[in-house]
């Protein structure tokens, strides 16, 4: 064999068929909607790329089961092998010692507080910056370089969360030297070097990426050996390719008749898990993205009230989703605690009430006046666009649904179906009317809320530039609880109540996420805010190694 060839195979961490058997072995497939952008935690907001990093680098601990957010004591370790409160402001981790860089050199606490300081860099700009305002400051505790100290500015219910959640701890020997300004652009993101139980091999641009097990990670060696996603931008394609078998794991099957179809196929499992996701249909209250300008339409809020008392969310949800999604009582995912609510603390969003919506639209002089069934006010028609991706066949449908429900009030709905891409763009700058948005969230609602639904978030999740100063009052409030989680879940709820009220969207669907992953795969976890965070613990048993392992060996001969 050629010596590039065997090179290729080394690098490829797949052996020839019949080689690779036992415990620590094995190939699995994941198909991905879309490819990454880079792979440098701090400077990226893709899902997919988050799922491929997650595997290269640490936090310093992470969520249990539970996902319980407020505290520390249902947290894992994982960096750090222990952590202590020196007072109420003032948290200090001991980075394992076993704990290395995959080319070579130990993790140390100048890694962490080299982490901290570029996550909270402007010119990095990362999404998590804002979610670490309340730490102070990050820094190695002198004489021990295995000891980090973090000092917050305030104490909170989940400082520990902000403390570990949103950083990936970066090598600062490899990154150090690159100016931050240009980490969007960094070779390293294309090839990146880590600390966690699988290290980069290969990146094919549209169409792949390639890892393999860190044999020596200090957590624990994990059981399959090669992991690879694969692109696919269109769902449909993705869920052929898994059902053909050409791949073994997707994270999210779509609409029920994707699962039935999923259940069918005899070689997969289906995984039901709590899911992290909410969809509405959010309203630009700005014409054109000018916070100067209120939208002709959107800027009413009594328009707003309407438009959402038209809605029947019920009705819309059993048509896309039968029973594998809730109608939400606001911008809240299933995997939030906040559904707990009974009686009077319970959250309620605007009802289905037609007949109410005719009266507000009519109040603010919105008529039909020339008898053709579309209200009018001025000359001007009650008429807008939902800004809709091609990509999700599950807001397409609900697209459609809403332009019939809309029509029943009178109001004229056009559809702008564009690709994901465009949508993004065209979200982010405000040039939209109504967007139909998925929000995939945190385990905790404080960081979302903010992005979302106040000035934090313009030009960037907050797409429709909603501002209103009680609710961010509100959730100042419910961010500084002390309580304990039933304080704290209460203020939450205060603050939704504000926001529900005010209709900046319809809360349209909180899915009820369902995985597929091929049945050869044991030990499968799938963990809502992070679908393959597990991976590392799932096996494929040794006589189910065989076929996967002699087709993803072929693919590495053919690309010789």
């Amino acid at each position: 064999m050629p010596v590039s060839a065997a090179l290729t195979l080394a690098l490829a961490g797949c052996e020839r068929p019949g080689t690779c058997r036992g415990e620590y072995c094995g190939t699995l497939i994941f198909v991905a909607f879309s490819q990454p952008d880079i792979l440098l935690p701090p400077v990226t907001q893709q899902a997919v790329a988050r799922d491929i990093h997650d595997q290269i680098f640490l936090k310093l601990a992470d969520l249990g089961p539970a996902m319980n957010t407020l505290g520390d004591r249902e947290f894992e370790p994982q960096l750090a092998e222990r952590w202590e409160w020196q007072d109420s402001l003032t948290l200090v981790f001991h980075v394992s010692p076993r704990a290395r860089w995959q080319d070579g050199p130990a993790v140390t606490a100048r890694d962490v507080a080299f982490t901290f300081d570029a996550y909270t860099d402007s010119s990095v700009d990362a999404p998590a910056r804002e979610a670490l305002r309340a730490i102070r400051s990050v820094t190695p505790v002198a004489g021990d370089s295995l000891a980090a100290i973090f000092r917050f500015r305030r104490r909170y219910a989940e400082m520990f969360f902000d403390a570990v959640y949103h950083m990936r701890i970066l090598p600062a020997h490899l990154l150090a030297g690159v100016p931050r300004d240009q980490w969007v652009r960094a070779p390293f993101g294309r090839a990146p070097v880590g600390d966690g139980p699988y290290r980069f091999v290969a990146w094919k641009p549209g169409e792949s990426v390639e890892l393999v097990a860190e044999s020596t990670f200090f957590l624990g060696r994990p059981h399959i050996r090669r992991l690879i996603w694969r692109f696919t931008p269109d769902p449909q394609t993705a869920l052929t390719q898994l059902v053909a078998g050409e791949a073994d794991a997707l994270e999210f099957l779509g609409p029920a008749a994707n699962v039935e179809r999923a259940r069918g196929a005899p070689q997969l499992a289906v995984y039901p898990y709590r899911g992290t996701a909410y969809g509405y249909l959010g309203f630009n209250l700005t014409a054109n993205g000018d916070p100067a300008r209120p939208h002709p339409i959107f800027g009413d809020r009594d328009v707003r009230r309407a438009l959402s008392l038209a809605v029947d969310r019920e009705r819309l949800k059993e048509s896309v989703f039968h029973d594998l999604a809730l109608v939400p009582p606001g911008p809240v995912p299933q995997a939030w605690p906040l559904w707990q609510g009974k009686g009077d603390t319970a959250l309620r969003a605007l009802p289905y009430d037609t007949a109410q919506a005719a009266a507000l639209l009519a109040r603010r002089g919105w008529r039909d006046s020339d008898g053709d069934g579309i209200r009018d006010r001025g000359g001007v028609k009650l008429a807008f666009h939902i800004l809709v991706p091609t990509t999700s066949a599950v807001r397409r449908q609900y697209a459609r649904l809403l332009q019939e429900q809309f029509r029943t009030i009178g109001a004229q709905v056009e559809l702008d179906e564009v690709e994901n891409a465009v949508m993004q763009q065209r979200a982010t700058a405000g040039k939209f009317d109504a967007v139909l948005a998925t929000w995939a969230t945190d385990p905790t609602p404080t960081s979302n809320l903010a992005d979302t639904w106040t000035r934090t978030g313009f030009g960037k999740a907050n797409y429709g530039r909603y501002s209103n100063p009680a609710f961010e009052r509100a959730l100042a409030r419910a961010t500084a609880a002390t309580g304990g989680p039933a304080a704290t879940l209460a203020a939450w709820r205060d603050a939704l109540r504000l926001l529900d009220d005010d209709a900046p969207g319809v809360w349209l669907f909180a899915p009820m996420s369902v995985a597929a992953v091929h049945r050869r795969v044991a030990d499968v976890r799938i963990r809502p805010d992070s679908w393959w965070a597990l991976v590392r613990t799932w096996r494929i048993p040794p006589n189910q190694q065989i076929a996967r392992d002699r087709i993803t060996t072929n693919s590495v001969e053919e690309r010789r």
